[in-house]
């Protein structure tokens, strides 16, 4: 595989700039239902991940919550 040129990388540390990144800690058998339950909806578990805690948090507040890409 080629190797990525300068541009390339530096476009890409652009981009990843703009996110945190989050560990979420779960039992092996969990994530596994997560996955498939995401991979159902055709959906990544970081896309179901982030659409489960917004829709949580427009519950919570009883605000709508921006529609967010994962």
């Amino acid at each position: 595989m080629p190797e990525r040129s300068d541009a390339l990388k530096k476009a890409q540390q652009k981009y990843m700039e703009k996110f945190s990144v989050a560990r979420v800690r779960m039992e092996r058998d969990r994530y596994e239902r997560v996955q498939a339950h995401a991979e159902a909806r055709g959906e990544s578990v970081n896309g179901f991940i982030n659409r489960a805690i917004s829709e949580t948090m427009e519950r919570d507040s009883g605000a709508p919550a921006a529609a967010e890409e994962g």
